[in-house]
């Protein structure tokens, strides 16, 4: 089995905010984690009168990039909240 090297955890959580900051513009995004586990939370006024799956969805859409292959930097999201202002 081939040794796989994950990019630094301040990497991974850096391009989770840009990509989630890209998709929600002018959300408040605080992230967490590391070893590819990771909490997210996010508030934003593009979830107002949205149910709670539509809102977790918007925020997968953003990073499902980063959850793709077999070299993903993110395995999971252990915990998502999603938020109005």
């Amino acid at each position: 089995m081939a040794l796989q090297i994950s990019p630094p955890v301040g990497e991974t959580i850096e391009e989770l905010r840009q990509a989630i900051q890209s998709a929600l513009p002018e959300s408040e995004v605080r992230i967490s984690g590391g070893g590819g586990h990771f909490e997210i939370r996010v508030v934003s006024s593009a979830f107002e009168g949205k149910n709670s799956l539509a809102k977790q969805r918007m925020v997968y859409a953003a990073i499902a990039h980063l959850m793709q292959g077999d070299r993903a930097p993110v395995h999971a999201v252990d915990r998502l909240e999603t938020l109005v202002p």
